[in-house]
């Protein structure tokens, strides 16, 4: 009976399976500079089926040909895009292993970091501090100075005040709570996507945000400003509100 549902309904699993892999493929690569490629090479596929179906077959050969060759092409072009999906793919966590935030705790943990990056702001102390999501941090937590302390702003100045043994590298936030600091992250390899403002620890957030689907907040040392890296891109120069409201609203799911 079981065998005979699951014959009458493997069809349709099969296309929702297929319909989310597809979707999620589309969706990662529209946010990486690779989405320009995929769109060539789907048009090139759609040329090459017309050219069959009309029988133009010299056309045929040589798009034949060229999909033969392309093919190690296209790992070498997405070979940045292919890693970081890798990356995301190793870091989802199957099972939740960081207790959820409740909205009273979400916003004392937002008050604490806005109050800490307008400090660092007014001060020009350079802060890096990612707050992990779905995707796992464990990698970069290890590389750090494992901690487990509250989320305050005098921690926070402590850890990144100029003179302290863990004012390198970035802090991971987990659960509303520091895991660790002084932890190393990913640099983007591409410095033509920030500006001559943008120093080490945008390169860091930026690729953090590329390789998990963390949030990492950015004080810099030289200019005070504040900046928000998530999924790939940054948000500079943001003021203490539109801080807020941004980790409000990237976090909620968290609540």
């Amino acid at each position: 009976m079981i065998k005979e549902i699951l014959l009458l309904w493997r069809p349709y699993l099969e296309i929702a399976i297929l319909w989310y892999a597809i979707y999620n493929l589309l969706v990662f690569f529209e946010r990486t500079r690779a989405r320009n490629v995929l769109r060539g090479l789907i048009i090139l596929v759609v040329m090459f089926f017309i050219f069959q179906k009309l029988g133009f077959h010299t056309l045929d050969w040589i798009m034949t040909k060229i999909f033969a060759i392309s093919i190690i092409g296209i790992f070498i072009i997405f070979q940045p895009e292919l890693r970081q999906g890798l990356a995301r793919l190793g870091a989802r966590q199957v099972f939740l292993t960081s207790p959820l935030l409740k909205a009273e705790e979400l916003e004392i943990l937002i008050r604490q970091l806005e109050k800490a990056a307008v400090n660092f702001s007014e001060k020009k102390i350079g802060a890096l501090i990612a707050l992990e999501r779905d995707d796992s941090l464990k990698v970069y937590i290890d590389s750090g100075v494992q901690m487990d302390s509250m989320v305050s702003e005098e921690i926070l100045e402590a850890i990144f005040f100029p003179s302290s043994p863990l004012h390198d590298g970035g802090v991971v936030i987990v659960g509303g709570r520091i895991a660790a600091a002084c932890c190393l992250f990913p640099l983007i390899d591409d410095n033509a996507r920030l500006s001559r403002t943008h120093g080490t620890r945008h390169r860091a957030a930026l690729g953090l945000s590329e390789d998990t689907d963390a949030v990492v907040i950015i004080v810099s040392e030289e200019t005070g400003n504040i900046s928000l890296a998530t999924e790939g891109h940054i948000i500079s120069d943001i003021s203490r509100e539109e801080l807020s409201r941004t980790l409000r609203n990237l976090l909620r799911q968290e609540t």
